[in-house]
């Protein structure tokens, strides 16, 4: 058995008690060093890391499996094969991959991953948070990756610059913050761009809405209604207007403005623009408010803006209210109500001398239908609220539920089980309906949504 300095063998007597006249030595405990440790440091200083750069992954592992095993048998350094294998396959990932999130990085079932130090990893599968045996070797190495994702968009991250939002080349959105922003570790967080496209279709089959409910959803995007889909993080919100998007025309042209792309649209005639943050200089940045002024000079027949942030707002208000009908936004909030709320507080951030009414006046002229979506507390994600923006009475905003998600109690898979209810009542759209041909099919789909 191992031992150390300052320990003592059990079978060993007790030593004598030191005399007083004479200082006890002071010793210090050795690190062990690991042969894996050890190992690691050789292979790194025998390979070329700038020839491994465009090297099949596959093949790396190969040659690198092949320098361990000779240095181990040099070295004399008792490493199992599978050790081998396994050091391998860990260094290919940091050399041509992002280390140890390579492997979570190509499991579909893995919406999100969460690193919080680095033996804290988590991942959400399912609408739920777990942990996994995923490791770092130590802060250093959370922080390598986190540059080597800043690095290959162009950007950089360090004490002067601690914080990133870059996007993988699958389109996944990547968030890095080091210390001394982050106290006890570099985090690094990664909503994955998803490979399986969800429709309507696709949306019925998992639960997140009823078949009813489906053909209210289409009739809306067909009949070009202007719409808000409202959520919380994560509750599907641009899956929702991945979704709607499929039921545009291809004849029309679409543009799509978002911090990060990661709209996935269909249609032939698409162009896709995307913000652009500070570079290193100060100089160079590009809000999503210069691209919605920019592309009302592109002659796009829809505008679709992935999140309304900010300044923004005011400028999507007015492209839906001077003839871009079928927009379609997403916006952070817990219901209909709030997200027409955080949409006034958007447009006064930059019209300050605007009056309120006047605000609410063009929300309501601009906006047709607000899509409440939920990741509720099953971890299934569901649209709870489709409601009419009605009109304006008074200095409140008039709104309709047209279907609403009504929860009744849990199974014992602990999902929860609930039913649509409608109020029935005519939207403030029915003209737009019936100048599409819509109306007898809207009120048909009305009648199926609260059909158990």
């Amino acid at each position: 058995m191992k031992t150390t300095f300052g320990q003592r063998d059990r079978n060993e007597p007790a030593p004598p008690p030191a005399q007083p006249v004479a200082a006890a030595p002071v010793f210090r405990e050795e690190p062990v060093v690991d042969s894996l440790s050890i190992l690691r440091e050789r292979v790194l200083k025998e390979v070329d890391s700038s020839a491994v750069g465009n090297m099949p992954t596959d093949v790396l592992e190969h040659r690198l499996e092949v320098i361990i095993h000779e240095i181990a048998n040099k070295d004399k350094l008792e490493l199992s094969g599978g050790e081998q294998a396994r050091l391998a396959k860990e260094l290919a990932n940091d050399m041509t991959g992002y280390g140890p999130l390579q492997a979570l990085l190509l499991d579909d079932t893995v919406n999100d991953i969460m690193v919080n130090g680095p033996n804290k990893v988590y991942v959400e599968r399912r609408g739920k948070l777990e942990r996994v045996a995923i490791r770092f070797r130590d802060n250093a190495h959370i922080a390598a990756v986190g540059q080597k994702i800043a690095a290959r968009i162009g950007r950089r991250i360090d004490e002067a610059s601690p914080m990133v939002d870059a996007r993988l080349p699958d389109g996944s959105r990547v968030n890095v913050i080091i210390p001394p922003l982050a106290i006890d570790s570099p985090c690094i967080s990664i909503r994955k761009f998803p490979t399986h496209h969800f429709d309507i279709a696709g949306m019925v089959a998992n639960g997140t809405i009823n078949a009813g409910l489906g053909k209210l959803l289409e009739i809306a995007a067909r009949c070009r209604l202007n719409i808000l889909v409202s959520g919380g993080t994560g509750s599907g919100k641009t899956t929702l207007l991945n979704a709607l998007s499929r039921f545009i025309d291809h004849s029309e042209r679409i543009v799509t403005i978002e911090d990060a792309a990661e709209l996935q649209l269909q249609q032939p005639h698409v162009i896709r623009l995307e913000t652009r943050p500070l570079s290193l200089e100060g100089t160079g940045l590009v809000t999503q408010r210069d691209l919605l002024r920019n592309c009302l000079r592109m002659r796009p027949d829809r505008i679709i803006v992935g999140e309304v942030r900010g300044e923004e707002a005011f400028d999507m208000l007015q492209a839906m209210n001077t003839g871009h009908d079928g927009s379609i936004s997403t916006v952070h909030a817990n219901s209909a109500r709030d997200a027409l709320s955080r949409v006034e507080n958007m447009v006064q951030m930059g019209q300050v001398n605007l009056p309120l009414r006047a605000i609410r006046s063009q929300v309501v002229s601009a906006l047709d239908l607000i899509i409440q979506t939920e990741r509720m507390r099953d971890g299934q994600r569901r649209i709870v609220q489709v409601t009419d923006v009605c009109g304006l009475e008074g200095d409140v905003v008039t709104l309709n539920d047209i279907a609403f998600f009504e929860y009744k109690s849990e199974n014992a898979q602990g999902r929860l089980v609930g039913s649509y209810k409608s109020t029935q009542a005519v939207p403030k759209f029915m003209d737009r309906l019936t100048y599409y041909g819509f109306d007898r099919a809207w009120k048909e789909a009305v009648q199926e949504v609260v059909v158990p």
